[in-house]
């Protein structure tokens, strides 16, 4: 295994090498084959979406389909067993998710090896089938003789159990700590991003993953840039610029702002230090604080974070060691800064940091796969809650959009399927019965009393009868009598009939009372007050003039002996 592991170190130094030639971009980062294996799992999680519509996969398809996979990149013959369903759609779908996230897999760099090597590189350092035992895990590594048998193998002990749960945080924090370091390399890796974002904890769950995955989505862009390009938005934007408070990113602004000051804050380090080993240490202590920061001494998490960043520090001094005298023997000074570089400072220090990065992260795209693949995943809980580690597949798959109207309660649908069902006229509340479904308008129904019937005056003998119904309505409407077929004085087709009536009563007693008054004589007659003109009595001059002068009030007993006491 260890020549395995040397052949694949000298092609993946040929490939840094002469990378420049082949790629678009110096910032390509390389997928070892843990890393392979859950991209091929979102790709055909994702397929499966699109034929069945639930985006999950199984683990023994999850199986077959890498088998097959890497017979195929490596050009092998393929093995008896069934086809995979829809693997040609997996298969160009897995290719394009390492173009979108600028990344390439171990084969398609040994595949350029032959291409990018010079004369004085072997011919085929590793061949297929090596490389196709190395992926899929079925030659030993130098690594798992010091790993602690698994629970198959023999009975556990407590301290056999503490040591293997070690082993699983160390492995967790490992992979967050060149997470972190990896976007600084490669800022489109999705897979890195969506190992850290709520790492520590930030409140950016599943519910903000989804937002800003749609949100990369529509604009065409990377997890990574799509939360920069928000937060930018509303840091800088202004009023004319910011996005609208309806921005489906606006609830997670906190969380967000938080992990790009974060990675802002590791940009800077990496740039300002011109010592690349220097750097990596500021940029390994900076994660390990964000990591533990909240935990007791106690916790076995900052214990296990020390032991991992400690490594990586002294990984990343040898790296730089090598590269450094690498340079000196062959006599090339490094390349330099372009000329319309502002800092130059800077430029020098960024640019031989992510030279180490690199390597280092080649390192660990080296490093044996997983032996426990569905822990790999489908790891539902992560090894520690502290670091905040979850499921890939979980964190990718989307829940279902909203369709804009919001669920009915528990309490409301019970009600609803629970009301029995009744037939005919239904009592809406307690008033209900008291009045009609479509109520006339009173005036066409009642038949009101008139003046003459309200005075006692006399009235024609014809109009007796309508004043009785008058008087029996007004009655009626005192009481609150029902309308419609449940009233007394209502009878179908009389509505407007009465109305009719009682305008015409109306008329002829008016007439009447006009007659009256003219048979009666002239010095009976007035103008409005009841009293002829010639009867009224003068008006009494008093001081002012049109009023009469007020009488003297006579006083009770008393009163004149208390007003004079008061005046005295």
């Amino acid at each position: 295994m260890a020549s395995v592991e040397n052949s694949l170190k000298t092609v993946v130094k040929v490939f840094r090498r002469e990378c420049h030639r082949v790629l678009e971009s110096e910032m390509t980062t390389i997928r070892g084959a843990d890393s392979m294996l859950i991209a091929l799992q979102l790709v055909m999680a994702e397929a499966n979406k699109t034929e069945t519509g639930e985006f999950t996969v199984a683990l023994s398809d999850v199986i077959v389909t890498w088998q097959r996979l890497l017979r195929e990149k490596l050009h092998l013959p393929l093995s008896d067993s069934a086809h995979p369903e829809n693997y040609d759609i997996i298969r160009r779908e897995y290719d394009s998710f390492l173009k979108r996230t600028n990344t390439l897999d171990l084969i398609d760099v040994s595949r350029m090896y032959q291409q990018l090597r010079a004369e004085s590189d072997p011919d085929e350092p590793l061949s297929s089938v090596e490389l196709l035992q190395f992926l899929s895990g079925s030659v030993e590594s130098s690594t798992d003789c010091l790993q602690t048998p698994s629970s198959h193998d023999c009975p556990q002990t407590p301290s056999r159990s503490t040591s293997q749960y070690s082993l699983q945080v160390q492995g967790a924090l490992r992979r967050l700590f060149c997470s972190y370091l990896e976007l600084l390399v490669n800022t489109r890796n999705d897979l890195a991003l969506a190992q850290v974002l709520d790492a520590p904890c930030r409140g950016l769950g599943c519910v903000a993953f989804t937002d800003l995955k749609r949100q990369a989505r529509a604009s065409g862009t990377s997890l990574f840039l799509a939360a920069l390009s928000f937060v930018r938005a509303i840091q800088l934007g202004g009023k004319g610029y910011a996005p609208p408070d309806s921005h489906p990113l606006r609830g997670h602004l906190k969380g967000l702002s938080d992990f790009v000051r974060f990675t802002d804050h590791l940009q800077e380090l990496m740039g300002e230090t011109p010592d690349p080993s220097v750097a990596g240490e500021k940029l390994v202590s900076v994660i390990r604080a964000t990591l533990v920061k909240g935990l007791s001494s106690e916790h076995p998490v900052p214990a296990v974070a020390e032991v991992v960043a400690c490594d990586l520090k002294r990984r990343m001094c040898q790296i730089y060691d090598a590269q450094r005298g690498a340079a000196c023997d062959s006599g090339i000074s490094p390349a330099r800064p372009k000329v319309h570089a502002i800092n130059h400072a800077t430029a020098y220090g960024g640019r031989a940091t992510v030279k180490v990065l690199k390597a280092l992260l080649d390192e660990e795209a080296l490093s044996a796969p997983c032996r426990n693949k569905a822990e790999l995943l489908y790891r539902d809980q992560a090894p520690i809650d502290a670091i905040g580690e979850t499921c890939i597949l979980t964190l990718f798959r989307s829940p279902e959009a909203a369709t804009g109207c919001s669920p009915q309660a528990l309490r409301q649908r019970v009600q609803k399927r629970a009301k029995p069902k009744v037939s005919g006229h239904v009592i809406r509340s307690q008033f209900a019965c008291t009045y009609g479904e479509e109520e006339p308008h009173l005036s066409r129904v009642l038949r009101f009393p008139t003046r003459g019937c309200r005075e006692g005056e006399g009235a024609a003998p014809s109009t007796t009868a309508e004043c009785e119904k008058g008087s029996s309505a007004s009655s009626l409407v005192g009481k609150r009598v029902p309308l419609g077929s449940r009233g007394a004085n209502f009878r179908p087709g009389t509505a407007g009939e009465g109305a009719g009536d009682v305008g015409e009563a109306c008329k002829r007693r008016r007439a009447e009372e006009e007659d009256e008054v003219e048979k009666q004589p002239q010095k009976k007659r007035t103008l409005g007050t009841g009293v002829p003109r010639a009867a009224r009595p003068p008006k009494r001059p008093g001081k002012s003039g049109d009023r009469a002068a007020p009488g003297k009030q006579k006083l009770i007993s008393g009163q004149s002996k208390l007003t004079s006491f008061f005046r005295v």
